[in-house]
C-alpha cells in the first residue's frame, strides 16, 4: 500500500479527528494576511494533521509566506505546499 493511503486507512475518508478545525483555524489565519487573499487562489485541505496547501498565488514570497502560516496553527503536523505561482514569480 501506498504511504499517501495511510491516512486514509486510519481515519476514513472523512479524515481523523481535528482535521476540520485545523482547516478551519489555517483559513481563519490566512484572512488575517492580506497578502493570501485575492488575487491568490489558495485551498487548504488537512488529513491526519497534514495541511496540504493547493492553488496560485502572486508570488515565490507570498506561496512561503503560505506555508510559513499555516505551519503555525496549532495541530498541523506538516504542510506540504502544492502552489503554483503566476507571472513568473515576481
Amino acid at each position: 500500500m501506498l504511504a499517501a493511503c495511510a491516512p486514509y486507512e486510519k481515519c476514513g475518508f472523512a479524515g481523523c479527528p481535528g482535521d476540520a478545525q485545523i482547516t478551519a483555524d489555517v483559513r481563519a489565519v490566512f484572512e488575517r494576511h492580506p497578502e493570501l487573499g485575492p488575487p491568490a487562489l489558495l485551498s487548504v485541505q488537512t488529513l491526519d494533521g497534514a495541511v496540504y496547501l493547493y492553488g496560485v498565488v502572486n508570488t515565490d514570497l507570498v506561496r512561503d509566506q503560505a506555508e510559513s502560516v499555516a505551519a503555525q496553527v496549532r495541530g498541523v503536523k506538516k504542510v506540504v505546499n502544492s502552489l503554483g505561482v503566476t507571472n513568473g514569480g515576481r
